[in-house]
């Protein structure tokens, strides 16, 4: 009978056991990630941390110069904040964009990470991510009848020069797209003025620059709900180079998601954090 009540009594502590864990976990993961997320907005390091140098090419609103004379935007933030949960310095550094690989490989830059697409590049560099999906948008005026991109169909597209927008329309990047007749402009600016005007039916680049210039005249233009081109951006390093610290600044990053701290940033800067994130299967 002993025997009897020491097995109840053991199986009951067991399963007291399971239940405390069961509570405890969720309790514990949610404590850390606030953790990580105090130590990232505490940006007092130690006089002798390591300083990461990052090579930069500036594109608005991912990296440019504000007011200040300071570096600013999404990638500036992000990298700051998660170098600095890795206990890090960061210094930035403009960088002449067809040099990249060879500043990787000299060491004269770390790593780059400046709104860096890894499609088809997957094998050419150490990565770090994706942290994040870069979207190309088609913009038209408020009252046109085009709603989806199989409404683009003989329309008459306005693209920028050299930009991934040109790419698609044009051909050189493939994919399902309907025909249409394709105007190159050199800035963004020119491109809203060909569609304000009418010369054009509707407009294609990148999220951050169209949803910037609609976010001051909503009234006037409408972006469609789907995407014509999605890709995933990632952290450069050079190729068989800083494993351990690819490895612990993508895990850093992930980290940065779930706790908020990178959907606050992206808002911050305009940009929709679900889509961006890949929590829109549609995007």
């Amino acid at each position: 009978m002993f025997g009897f009540a020491k097995n109840t009594f053991l199986r009951s502590f067991k399963s007291c056991l399971h239940a405390v864990r069961r509570c405890v976990l969720p309790v514990m993961l949610v404590l850390a990630a606030g953790l990580c997320g105090c130590a990232g907005q505490n940006n007092a390091l130690p006089a002798n941390a390591p300083t990461v140098t990052i090579g930069i090419d500036p594109f608005e609103p991912y990296c440019y110069m504000d007011g200040n004379g300071q570096y600013a935007g999404i990638d500036v933030d992000l990298a700051t904040e998660a170098f600095t949960r890795l206990g890090y310095n960061v210094e930035f550094q403009e960088i002449n964009w067809p040099d990249k690989d060879d500043l990787l490989q000299d060491g004269t830059v770390d790593c780059v990470w400046a709104c860096f697409s890894m499609n088809g590049r997957e094998d050419l560099y150490q990565w770090s991510g994706p942290y994040m999906s870069s979207r190309q948008v088609v913009a038209v005026r408020a009252d046109s009848n085009i709603h989806e991109l199989a409404d683009l169909a003989g329309k008459r597209i306005g693209v920028q020069a050299t930009t991934k927008a040109e790419g698609l329309f044009l051909g050189k990047i493939p994919s399902d797209l309907p025909a249409g007749q394709v105007s190159s402009y050199a800035t963004t600016g020119d491109m809203f003025a060909a569609l304000r005007k009418g010369y054009v039916d509707a407009i294609c680049g990148h999220e951050a620059l169209i949803a910037g210039w609609i976010g001051t005249e909503t009234m006037a233009y409408r972006l469609l709900d789907e995407s014509p081109l999605q890709t995933e951006l990632g952290v450069a390093f050079a190729k068989g180079t800083h494993a351990e610290l690819s490895l612990a600044l993508t895990q850093t990053l992930e980290q940065m998601q779930y706790d908020g701290t990178m959907g606050r940033i992206l808002e911050k800067y305009g940009i929709d954090a679900q889509k961006a994130m890949g929590g829109d299967e549609n995007a």
